[in-house]
């Protein structure tokens, strides 16, 4: 992605010069974590996170010089942050609405959110109640090490979309209202809920991908691919197999690596915000 001496977004809250703190308490929107890979081995949730909570707890917040790598990623991350801004207001802007622009905090191993102590384990995740996206960039290493994913810095362009996905859905009130539903279903059928909200955001990402080339012309051989793969390794029957060895369906929550794949690339192919009803055609 062409990214070098572009518009870069002020709307970064960069903390990594900082360390330590507590471990968060809620969950991430992309769920490549060890908070998910327990709970797939049938962990139990709240004796994992006082575990976690009590050795994270040790380490006492300490100030630490950012590196000139560490420099240049933050460049790019307000560079991809931008891009979201300018697709984001010109399509609310299009049907009538305003684009409220989020905070995006870079973090590193532990920090606030407002949606409670958010660690580096969690994974990339998007709160509500403040609407920031909140990330520790260490991620990528895993999601590439780890996981397999190809990497490069489209891969990290479409997991920021897809946290701002979770903004959009925000705004537009869908967020809201499948948090109500949740709340009268069991857990098989809230876990389908569920996945049709984070398909949707890949859609959502794959939409801001198509305006940002139309707009920008940023993309080069191989970006959407990485994107692909990206999209690939965070699928829940890849994780779940990787965690035990088999996949569980009814426990879902995030859809399969081939739906992320396909959602993520309809909303590429087509720009088409209407094209997004992953509600309609997954439940």
């Amino acid at each position: 992605m062409k990214w070098q001496n572009r518009r870069e977004s002020g709307n970064v809250d960069d903390r990594r010069g900082f360390s330590g703190g507590k471990i968060a308490l809620g969950g991430g929107a992309i769920g490549i974590v060890f908070f998910l890979v327990q709970m797939f081995l049938g962990g139990d949730s709240a004796q994992i996170l006082s575990q976690i909570e009590q050795q994270v707890n040790t380490t006492s917040q300490t100030e630490q010089p950012l590196s000139a790598e560490d420099e240049e990623m933050g460049k790019m991350v307000r560079v991809m942050l931008a891009d979201n801004e300018d697709v984001w207001n010109k399509l609310f802007a299009e049907a009538g609405k305003t684009y409220v622009e989020p905070t995006l905090v870079l973090y590193r191993d532990a920090t606030e959110s407002g949606c409670g102590n958010a660690s580096a384990s969690i994974g990339p995740f998007y709160c509500p109640a403040d609407q920031k996206v909140y990330i520790d960039l260490a991620f990528f290493d895993e999601l590439k090490n780890k996981y397999g994913a190809e990497g490069g810095d489209f891969a990290i362009a479409y997991v920021i979309a897809h946290e701002i996905g979770h903004h959009v859905q925000n705004l537009l009130g869908t967020s809201e209202q499948v948090y109500n539903q949740r709340q009268q279903l069991s857990e098989k059928e809230s876990n389908k809920l569920s996945v049709a909200l984070e398909l949707q955001a890949d859609f959502y990402a794959g939409v801001w991908a198509h305006h940002n080339e139309e707009m920008n012309h940023v993309l080069e051989p191989g970006d959407i691919e990485e994107a692909i793969s990206a999209a690939s390794a965070v699928g829940d029957d890849h994780l779940q197999k990787m965690a035990r060895g088999y996949v569980q369906p009814d426990g879902f929550t995030h859809g399969t690596s081939a739906q992320r794949i396909e959602w993520f690339t309809r909303g590429f192919k087509t720009g088409d915000m209407s094209q997004g009803n992953t509600f309609e055609e997954v439940l």
